[in-house]
């Protein structure tokens, strides 16, 4: 896979894509509807059997009044009776007061009476009825005809008593039939009141059931897959990222996510191999280039001592031919010897300035602590002839400490000045230097009057062997801002051309602020 390649997707992968099981949403959905059934079956039970006990209970309610209301009517009809064996003994009508009495009473007591045993207990109402029947029977063959004054005799005194007798075994059978209905609404109530308890006690089970399976349910499809994956994720984020991801069981979501990392670990398999790949390519470029670098050194030694010795001789040569031989020969032999000596002067010029751009920035000596004006005043000594000699000035502002190779600084300001020196119109030669800080660096600006630089060459300049003019108008080689380009970079800077300034040329570069503030 080559650098600028986009990563390619695992192949033969797709699968893992696939959905193999229900959404957590849908899971959480069963597990809600199936609780929400549970709690509704159970409190349907506890309805019900509430329901069973409210009735039970309302049934009883009714059954203890009426039970009262059956005493009272009893004891209305024996008043009844009371009164009219009075009347009969003592013919007086005042003791005929507890019969008018009962008949008031019983009438109010039986109303009632029915009234209550509607419902669930209207069952004992012929009981009631009965006693009501009886009770009229007993008023009407015998009370009536003995407040007639029809019969006194003995033996319709002895009727009277089997018609009342008639209407006690009604009394008594309405009784019994309330107790026992009374005794039975009683176990009912408490039936039912153990079938509420137990219906409760099913419901809350059922509801507890419930939670204790989907939280079984949701901790096999949700919580454990996703201890899993997080293991294996752990696994993969810790180094290994050979051995693939064990498969996952549970909601769609989970698996969709190991699939994801699954493809992610692929993909980082994929660009390891294709890093170390690039990294055995980089560690033979770094053998490559230091076999280069062997090779510029060798060829530096070569230009330095071997190359510039029989250059050294030509030149010494040509020099001894030019003044022996001067004027003895015709003007077209002294021109070719003058051609050879200032072809091999410039030629040593030229091995010279290739050399020291060859070894710029591999002195190997350590980078220090330097204040930048004393570097510019280096640079301005070395060059106080020339500055004398076209009456120029350079002017510095104040300038803040670099950190960097003190000589390959020096030699940047130096050519920098060098070349406005060159460079110059009809006035005398003006160099500003100063710095500001820019975007965290320092920025440098070496400004002159001089005749510019159209900015169509701002990037040629910097280029090695790289001249505007004739060399017959001005000296050197074009390796100048070459040289100052190199140190620059080589100190994590960068150097241009100043396209809006006006009035002369001004090379700016930027050095980065030095952490230490003294040396």
């Amino acid at each position: 896979m080559s650098e600028g390649d986009p990563p390619r997707k695992p192949r033969g992968r797709l699968e893992h894509r696939l959905p193999t099981g229900l959404p957590v949403g849908r899971w959480l959905a069963f597990s809600i509807g199936a609780l929400l059934i549970l709690a509704v079956i159970g409190i349907g039970l506890a309805f019900a059997a509430n329901a069973r006990v409210t009735d039970r209970r309302a049934l009883g309610n009714r059954i203890a009044p009426a039970q009262v209301d059956a005493l009272d009517l009893e004891n209305a009809l024996i008043n009844e009776e009371t009164g009219v064996r009075g009347f009969i003994i003592t013919h007086q009508s005042s003791f005929l007061a507890p019969y008018r009495q009962g008949i008031v009473a019983e009438a109010r007591d039986y109303r009632q009476l029915l009234t209550l045993l509607r419902g669930s207990a209207a069952d004992l109402a012929p009981d009631a009825k009965s006693v009501r029947s009886r009770a009229e029977a007993w008023q009407g063959i015998y009370v009536t005809p003995v407040l007639l004054g029809i019969h006194s005799s003995t033996a319709f005194e002895s009727r009277g008593k089997t018609l009342f007798n008639a209407v006690r075994r009604s009394l008594a059978r309405l009784t019994s039939s309330l107790a026992a209905r009374r005794d039975q609404a009683r176990m009912q109530i408490n039936s039912a009141a153990r079938i509420l308890t137990v219906s409760l006690i099913v419901a809350a089970a059922m509801i507890i059931l419930g939670l204790l399976g989907a939280g079984i349910l949701l901790r096999r499809i949700v919580t454990a897959p996703l201890a899993r994956l997080g293991r294996e994720a752990r696994r993969v984020a810790g180094g290994d990222f050979e051995t693939p991801l064990a498969a996952v069981t549970g909601a769609r979501e989970i698996v969709d996510v190991r699939a994801e990392v699954e493809t992610m670990r692929e993909l980082i398999v994929q660009e390891l191999a294709a890093v170390k790949t690039a990294e055995a390519q980089l560690r033979e470029q770094a053998i490559e280039l230091r076999r280069s670098n062997a090779d510029l050194e060798q060829f530096a030694y070569v230009a330095s001592h071997d190359l510039q010795e029989p250059l050294r001789k030509v030149t010494s040569f040509c020099q001894a031919l030019e003044q022996r031989y001067e004027g003895q020969l015709d003007e077209r032999a002294d021109q070719y010897i003058h051609y050879a000596v200032d072809g091999a002067k410039r030629m040593q010029i030229l091995i010279n300035d290739l050399l020291a751009f060859a070894r710029a920035g591999r002195s190997g000596r350590s980078h220090r602590l330097v204040e930048a004006s004393e570097l510019v005043e280096e640079a301005r000594s070395a060059l106080s002839e020339a500055i004398t000699e076209g009456g120029a000035t350079v002017t510095v502002s104040e300038l803040p400490p670099v950190r960097g190779d003190r000589a390959l600084l020096v030699s940047v300001f130096q050519n920098l000045i060098g070349n406005a020196l060159k460079f110059h119109g009809p006035e005398a030669p003006v160099v500003r230097i100063d710095a500001h800080e820019a975007n965290g660096d320092w920025e440098f600006s070496c400004a002159d009057n001089g005749i510019g630089v159209d900015p169509e060459y701002a990037e040629r300049i910097f280029l090695i062997f790289q001249r505007l003019h004739a060399k017959e108008s001005y000296p050197g080689t074009g390796i100048g801002l070459a040289m100052c380009r190199k140190i620059i970079e080589y100190h994590g800077g960068s150097i241009w051309l100043d396209r809006t300034y006006a009035g002369g040329a001004c090379i700016r570069f930027t050095l980065p602020i030095a952490k230490e503030t003294t040396t």
